[in-house]
Parts: C-alpha cells; sequence; structure tokens
C-alpha cells in the first residue's frame, strides 16, 4: 500500500464515519438510501485519487464507515432518548433534581433543564430565579405538557422530551459533586469575578463574551449585536472559540513563535478556556470545532486541515447525532470550512505574505473575520430572515478590542479561582473593551443595518455557501495574478482551490443538506398562519408563526368568541398579546382570553394601558411606541403610530398601527386608527387590515397608494348600526383594484405564508 493510498482510507473511513453519524436521526422517520448514495459520491469525490479510477476497496471502506456511522447514531440517539423523563400530558408532577443547562429568560418565562434520578425534563417558570444556576439542586412543581414543535428539536438535543409548567422553583440550597460540580463551582468563581471592577453594562457584556451567558443584557443591546453582525461574540460557539483563539494570534506572529508552536499555545488556550467557561456540551462543541478551526488556518500541509474538520466532525457527532440540527452546529461548521477554504489566500491579499510581523498579524485577523462572516451569511439567512450589511465593517471596527476583551475576561476568570486574588485592574480594562464592542453594535446595528427577506432553504443556503467561498477565493487569486504576488501560476487555476472547493462542498452537504435543519412535523405547516378571527363587530387578529408562540392582535368584543376559538385551536399559552386601544370592540374580551390563556407579554399604545390590567394586574404589560418592535420567532411587529401624543384624546386616532413582517410578507394591522388621522407610510405591504371596520376614511386613497396591497381585510359584523363598511371604503378599495374580504360575509378569513408566497382561504 502506497503512502497515498493510506492517506485515502483513512481520509474514507472517517468521512464515512462522519457522513453516516449524520444521517442517524433521519432514518427513523425517513428513507435513509438516497442520503446514503449521496453522502457516498460526496466520498468518492473527496478521496479520489487525482487522475485516477476510484479503487473499490476505497468504496467498500467508505460503505462500511458509513454503515458504522449510522448504527452508532442510532445507539447514540437511543441512549440520549432513554434518559428523558416523559410523564403523561397534563399530569402534575413534583420533582426534586439538578439544573444542568443555564436558566435563560425569554418574555418573562425563564427555562432550564432539570435532572431527575437520572432523566431530564424542560422546566419554564414565570417566577424570578435569583438563586437558581446550572449545578444547582432545586425543588418544581407544575404541569407536564409536550413542547411546540419549534422548540422539540431544540429540547431533544438536550435529552428533554416534555416539558414542566410551574409557577416556583425553589432552590435547596445544595451543589451537585464530583467533577461537574467542581467544574460548576470553577464558572461561579469565573462569572463572581467578572462581575468586580467594572460597570453593570461593561460586565454583562464581559459574562457574555467569555461565558456565553447573555441573560443580563438588555434585549435591546442583543438585536443591537444581532443586526450588526457581531451577535457570535455573545455566543460561546466554534466560531467564537476560533476568533478568540485566532485574535490572539498577532501576539504570538510578533513574539516570533513558530507555527507548530503556536498552535500547540492556541489549543492549549482552548484546553484551560472549556473548563472555566463551565464545560457544558454547546461548549465541549465549540472547543472542539474551535481547535479544527485553529489548524485549518495554522497548519501547514491542507490535508492535515481537511483531516482536523472530518475529526471534529465525527467528535461533535458523536457525542450527539442531532448536532446537525443545532444553529450553532452548522454556523461553527460552515465558519471552520470558510476558514479552511480563504484565510490563506485571503492573508495573501491582505498583504501578509511578504511584509513585516506587524502587518502579517493584522491581515491574519482581518482574513479570519471576512471568512468567517462570509461562510455564515447564507445561514443566518436561512435560520433568521435577514442579512447584515454592516456584519463586515463592524467585525474589522470591532476586530481591536474582541481579542483584549476575551484575553483580560479569561485572565480575570482564571485569577478569580484564587481567594482574595486582585482581579479589578483586568476587569477594568476589560470592561473599556467591552464598552467599545458596544458602542460598535450600536454605531453598527441600526434598523438600516439589516435586510430582511424570505428565508431560503436549508439547501440553497448551503449552495450560496460553497458559491460565496468559491467565489472570494477566485477573487484572491484573480487579485494575486494581478499583482505579481503569484507570478507563476500562468493562465491555469491552482489545483488545491478546486480541491478545497470540492471538500468543503462536499463535507457541507453530506453532513448538514441530508438532514433538515429544523424538526418539522409531517405536512410541513406554513411558516406564518395569520387569521383574522370572525369576532362580530370587532377585532381579534391571531398571528401563528411556526417557530415561535402565537401572537394575538386584539381580543374582539365580549362575548365574541375568542378565547373559545383559542381553545378550538389547541392554543393555551400566547408568547405575546397585542391591544391596539382599550375599547370594547377591540379589548373586551381580555378577561376571557386571560382567563383561558396564559400570555407572556402584554403590549400596549402609549398612555392607553388596559383598565382590565390596571385593576387585576396581567403579566409583562409594557407600552410599544412608533419605532418599537416586537419578535416572535423570525415575525417582527414593528409599531408604526402612535407617535407620542399624536392622536390627542381620541382613542381611535391614538390605536397602535404594527406591521408584521415575516421573510417577504407583510400586513398592516391599522386597529382604529384611519388614514386620515395616521398619516402612515408602512411602504409596500401584501395585506391591509382596513381601520376601524371599514368605516369612511378620507386618507384611505392614498394609503392604497403608498402601501399597494394585494388584499384587503375588513373585520365587521354583519349586524352593525354603523353602516360599516362604508360604501366609499368599498369604492376606493375597487379603484385601487384591492380585492376586500369580509369576516361578516365570509367568517374566518386564514392566510398562510409559505417561503415567498402566500395564499388566503
Amino acid at each position: 500500500m502506497t503512502a497515498r493510498s493510506g492517506v485515502a482510507w483513512r481520509y474514507a473511513a472517517l468521512a464515512g464515519l462522519a457522513a453516516g453519524l449524520a444521517i442517524a436521526p433521519a432514518a427513523a422517520h425517513a428513507p435513509v438510501e438516497p442520503a446514503l448514495l449521496l453522502a457516498l459520491a460526496c466520498l468518492l469525490a473527496v478521496v479520489r485519487p487525482r487522475g485516477r479510477a476510484v479503487a473499490p476497496w476505497l468504496v467498500l471502506v467508505a460503505g462500511v464507515a458509513i454503515l458504522a456511522g449510522l448504527t452508532l447514531g442510532d445507539a447514540r440517539i437511543a441512549a440520549i432518548d432513554a434518559g428523558a423523563l416523559t410523564p403523561d400530558n397534563g399530569e402534575r408532577l413534583r420533582a426534586r433534581g439538578t439544573v444542568v443547562s443555564t436558566p435563560r429568560v425569554a418574555s418573562g418565562v425563564a427555562g432550564f433543564v432539570l435532572e431527575v434520578d437520572g432523566k431530564r425534563i424542560a422546566v419554564e417558570s414565570r417566577s424570578s430565579l435569583p438563586d437558581v444556576d446550572e449545578g444547582r439542586v432545586v425543588v418544581v412543581d407544575g404541569t407536564a405538557r409536550p413542547p411546540a414543535p419549534w422548540l422539540a428539536g431544540r429540547l431533544a438535543r438536550d435529552g428533554a422530551a416534555m416539558v414542566l409548567d410551574t409557577d416556583e422553583v425553589h432552590a435547596t440550597g445544595a451543589v451537585r459533586g464530583g467533577l461537574r460540580g467542581a467544574l460548576d463551582g470553577v464558572r461561579r468563581r469565573a462569572e463572581s469575578a467578572l462581575e468586580r471592577g467594572t460597570p453593570e453594562a461593561s460586565a454583562a457584556l464581559l459574562r457574555g463574551f467569555v461565558l456565553g451567558q447573555d441573560d443580563r443584557i438588555p434585549e435591546s443591546v442583543r438585536d443591537e449585536f444581532r443586526r450588526s453582525g457581531l451577535a457570535h461574540v455573545l455566543a460561546v460557539s466554534g466560531q467564537n472559540v476560533i476568533l478568540l483563539a485566532l485574535l490572539a494570534t498577532p501576539i504570538l506572529v510578533l513574539t516570533g513563535t513558530r507555527l507548530h508552536l503556536r498552535l500547540l499555545c492556541l489549543v492549549a488556550l482552548i484546553a484551560i478556556y472549556v473548563p472555566v467557561a463551565g464545560a457544558g456540551p454547546s461548549i465541549q462543541r465549540a472547543g472542539v470545532m474551535g481547535a479544527a478551526g485553529l489548524v485549518a488556518a495554522l497548519a501547514g500541509r491542507p490535508s492535515a486541515r481537511w483531516y482536523a474538520l472530518l475529526l471534529a466532525a465525527v467528535a461533535t457527532l458523536a457525542l450527539d447525532p442531532r448536532s446537525t440540527g443545532d444553529i450553532g452546529w452548522q454556523l461553527s461548521f460552515a465558519a471552520v470550512a470558510g476558514l479552511l477554504v480563504l484565510v490563506a489566500p485571503l492573508v495573501r491579499v491582505l498583504g501578509g505574505g511578504r511584509r513585516t510581523l506587524a502587518r502579517r498579524a493584522v491581515a491574519e485577523g482581518a482574513a479570519m473575520t471576512l471568512a468567517a462572516t462570509l461562510a455564515t451569511a447564507p445561514l443566518a439567512a436561512h435560520h433568521f430572515g435577514t442579512v447584515s450589511l454592516t456584519a463586515i465593517p463592524a467585525n474589522l471596527v470591532a476586530l481591536p478590542a474582541i481579542a483584549p476583551a476575551m484575553w483580560l475576561g479569561m485572565l480575570a476568570g482564571a485569577t478569580g479561582q484564587i481567594p482574595g486574588a486582585p482581579v479589578e485592574p483586568l476587569t477594568a480594562l476589560g470592561g473599556l473593551c467591552a464598552a467599545f464592542i458596544g458602542w460598535t453594535a450600536r454605531a453598527f446595528g441600526g434598523d438600516w443595518a439589516q435586510v430582511e427577506f424570505a428565508e431560503p432553504d436549508l439547501g440553497t443556503a448551503i449552495a450560496l455557501t460553497a458559491a460565496l467561498l468559491l467565489g472570494a477565493r477566485l477573487a484572491c487569486v484573480a487579485l494575486e495574478r494581478r499583482s505579481a504576488l503569484r507570478p507563476k501560476w500562468g493562465g491555469r487555476v491552482h489545483a488545491r482551490l478546486t480541491a478545497g472547493a470540492a471538500l468543503a462542498t462536499a463535507l457541507a452537504l453530506t453532513l448538514v443538506a441530508i438532514l433538515p435543519g429544523k424538526p418539522r412535523p409531517a405536512g410541513p405547516p406554513p411558516d406564518l398562519r395569520m387569521r383574522v378571527l370572525d369576532v362580530g363587530q370587532g377585532d381579534a387578529i391571531l398571528l401563528e408563526p411556526w417557530d415561535a408562540l402565537p401572537v394575538l392582535v386584539d381580543t374582539g368584543p365580549p362575548g365574541g368568541g375568542t378565547a373559545e376559538r383559542l381553545e378550538e385551536l389547541g392554543i393555551d399559552r400566547l408568547g405575546a398579546l397585542a391591544l391596539t386601544h382599550d375599547q370594547l370592540d377591540h379589548s373586551g374580551a381580555l378577561g376571557e382570553v386571560l382567563a383561558r390563556v396564559e400570555a407572556d407579554r402584554i403590549v400596549h399604545a402609549p398612555g392607553a394601558r388596559p383598565r382590565y390590567c390596571a385593576s387585576r394586574g396581567c403579566p409583562g404589560v409594557r407600552a410599544l411606541g412608533a419605532g418599537r418592535s416586537l419578535r416572535a420567532g423570525r415575525l417582527r411587529l414593528d409599531a408604526l403610530w402612535p407617535r407620542d401624543a399624536a392622536g390627542g384624546d381620541d382613542p381611535n386616532a391614538s390605536s397602535l398601527v404594527l406591521r408584521a413582517r415575516l421573510g417577504g410578507f407583510e400586513a398592516l394591522l391599522t386597529g382604529d386608527a384611519e388614514a386620515e388621522v395616521a398619516p402612515i407610510d408602512p411602504g409596500p405591504v401584501d395585506v391591509l387590515k382596513v381601520a376601524h371596520h371599514g368605516s369612511a376614511d378620507a386618507g384611505l386613497p392614498g394609503l392604497l397608494e403608498r402601501a399597494a396591497p394585494r388584499l384587503a381585510v375588513i373585520s365587521v359584523g354583519d349586524d352593525n348600526s354603523y353602516g360599516h363598511p362604508a360604501p366609499e371604503t368599498l369604492a376606493a378599495l375597487a379603484d385601487g383594484g384591492v380585492r376586500a374580504r369580509r369576516t361578516d360575509e365570509e367568517g374566518e378569513v386564514v392566510i398562510e405564508v409559505r417561503g415567498g408566497g402566500w395564499t388566503v382561504g
């Protein structure tokens, strides 16, 4: 056996094992033969000796490895699922257990995973959890229910299959023991150290940077980081670990450290960082992917880089084959692939080849940032329906501060393990760096900084990633040739370019595209279902995004049937309830709805707090004025009106006007704010909910011209004394070529959004 064939069989075996592990989650509910053929084809493309036929024994090695990976993956999934606590739906359960995930608060609800006698269940609580963190022993008492479809996949990766709803979580004061308990202590001491010596806002950012704990960062600040393309800094992922280590590279380069010693130093840095950050499963995956990224960027031989990526894939998938469905895993894998393909040519183009050590250090940091940003942008678009226009400049501006913030935060966390050790000088400097990064996110993270559109499916996102990486590398090749950096290239593209791009594409297709990016139930539901409920002379609009809890806009009049309709639909919890204004036809059934359905938050127009909530109390009540937004998964509700006290004393004129957006679909929900008193310019929309049940509105023709809706919906009762909808309103819609649907004639109007299109039923 030649040396080349010896390398080939190892690649075939490792890649086949990774492919089999990735296919395993799909094997339980879908035929795997097409996926196996795709994986085998990709493997043959990868291991095929240049200019030679594929040896039959390599096909055999790859096939056996795929089957071995599939078998191992099935066994691992079965073991994870066997560890889930599965009480009956609706069963009351009182349990004492250990918190095994960091509690997260969203919309006033705290969630974490609880391990009870070796079995796991997710817990959701409305009570504050000041003394509860990972590793604490708590007592909970609640009701079991299955998770929402959009949450089920993530909980499965955490080993939980059911959710326990509870109003109280009691901390016992006990903590878990053993190695995990010791690591919990390391993490808590690091948390305490990062909170000393710097302002609260900077300390919260440092906790996010170093430990991935963003629970103390205001939602508005997290939105700025997301819109500016800096959100990766707040989450400990493989990309973040790569950033931490590679941004430390300039120091090692400036000291003249040789390549292999530099690599060992950075891997050692990751080995220290993982336990300091708590050593949870996501941190472990981040460490593995980060080490692979370092090898990819710094290893001298291309074969060693690809081998490291394959090894990282096998290691992470062996821990949990469902990792391919995790957003963090996908982004980490894409980022490492980007480093493989782009860092080296970008460093040469940016002047890091024959220049000073300082220039090379800057070039390496910038190249890493550019490569990771380009590689992850299509996947971010797939999951979130947005692309940041400022991601590259924001990352480059923040680049000089990210490495010091990470280093100083890590040093503070490590120093904090020593009782009485002074950490304030470290956190004070780290806090300044964090404040600068926060300023960068704010400066580059306005609403203008991102573009929203119909989300590409996962296959399209993978194809876009491959095209971006290949195109960027070809551009580097062209720039190198033009500037005579590589005069010996002649008229051909370097062979490694083709091999690298082909391998990146093959691995991405094999490990990601063969599985759905999100677990969807049979018969894929729409991305958004918008129901204009038939509640008589009133308004009640239910928005059901696939990936989040429903949002109800207005409740309709008393006795209008909104609460009963929600019960028919099986909805017992709302992510948000928005009240456009406090009049009976819009908020009269609020008490009826809240008696049957939980609402995580209630929003209203400024200065118009619902009287029901003022007298009886409601959870999470807040005003939502013009310029503010409400999110539910990928669904976004932007408040366009009222502006300050623009409506005066007339509650209709001060009605909350919302623009609902998901991907390329937009709907304008006007409440009772007629266009003549609410002169808004929402831009083009697909659907217009006509204001005030279709009353006469002199401003409607102008609104139709500005918004150009394709459909108008009028929520109106079939027996009203107001003459709604007014003939003038119907005439304006007809003149504008806008078809109208009416609840008094058709009952409930249902609009379903899928991909880039929508239908009305």
